[in-house]
């Protein structure tokens, strides 16, 4: 089978993971002087209506260039304004234009908790995720393996960040409640194809318990869907392509929000 996409960009996270030889020690020493994080689980836990995980984002493999001008602590502070709950900031380099600069100038300007958005594939992938900030790490099933995924959410957990565990389908629900995760995120979006499945997320929101918050990521194209996605059991949307594309960012949160 020829490699996809997701592939190309796992190998790219495990070789970048695989040349890194910093002490886990050491970091775990850093992650541990840090200062608290902004609790990103229990924003989208108590929010006034469907919360939104507003997210900066310059490209995407199935889109190409987004909006490669993107001032981050601009539309971070843009994101507060129009009442996001949470942020989400694209750290890949290669494959989505993001950056940690990104994410730290974000955070610097508002006082909304963010999501590192990024391909974690090591215990140091995820204790730089504190490191640089973030008050959330997201971990994909489909990315790693059931010990990996057991033992990252629990890395986290310790070191004061909440996990953000991105499934796709009944099989990767029971690995995520496998690693106790509480935050789960439902990708309309195919990893392999790209395209777009709305009744994914409706059929998952269901089967995910009641104790977990939920979130549906990617597809979210307008007010409609954010609130078909309300109705079918969600606490949030997660939204990138939609408010890096708008014209008036603010307004269309306020929109996904009504």
């Amino acid at each position: 089978m020829p490699a996809t996409y997701l592939d190309r960009i796992l190998d790219h996270h495990r070789e970048l993971a695989a040349s890194d030889v910093r002490s886990v020690g050491g970091l775990l020493d850093q992650a541990a002087a840090m200062p608290p994080a902004r609790g990103f689980r229990q924003a989208l836990s108590n929010p006034s209506g469907l919360g939104v995980v507003a997210e900066i984002k310059r490209r995407s493999p199935s889109k190409g260039n987004l909006n490669l001008d993107i001032d981050a602590a601009e539309w971070a502070a843009t994101y507060d304004r129009g009442g996001a709950t949470c942020l989400s900031v694209l750290t890949d380099e290669e494959f989505f234009g993001g950056s940690v600069g990104d994410l730290t100038t974000a955070r610097a300007a508002c006082a909304l908790p963010v999501l590192r958005k990024d391909f974690s594939v090591s215990e140091r992938d995820v204790l730089d995720a504190r490191l640089m900030g973030a008050d959330c790490v997201l971990l994909i099933a489909a990315a790693l393996d059931s010990a990996e995924l057991v033992a990252f959410h629990q890395l986290a957990t310790e070191i004061g960040i909440d996990v953000l565990v991105e499934i796709q389908d009944e099989a990767e629900l029971e690995l995520a409640l496998a690693a106790e995760a509480m935050l789960i995120g439902v990708n309309q979006r195919d990893l392999v194809t790209f395209e777009v499945d709305h009744a994914r997320a409706a059929r998952m929101a269901s089967e995910i318990p009641d104790h977990a918050v939920k979130v549906a990521e990617s597809g979210v194209r307008h007010a409609a869907d954010a609130s078909a996605l309300n109705d079918a059991g969600y606490d949030a949307v997660l939204v990138g392509e939609m408010l890096v594309t708008s014209d008036d960012p603010a307004a269309s949160i306020a929109a996904l929000r009504s």
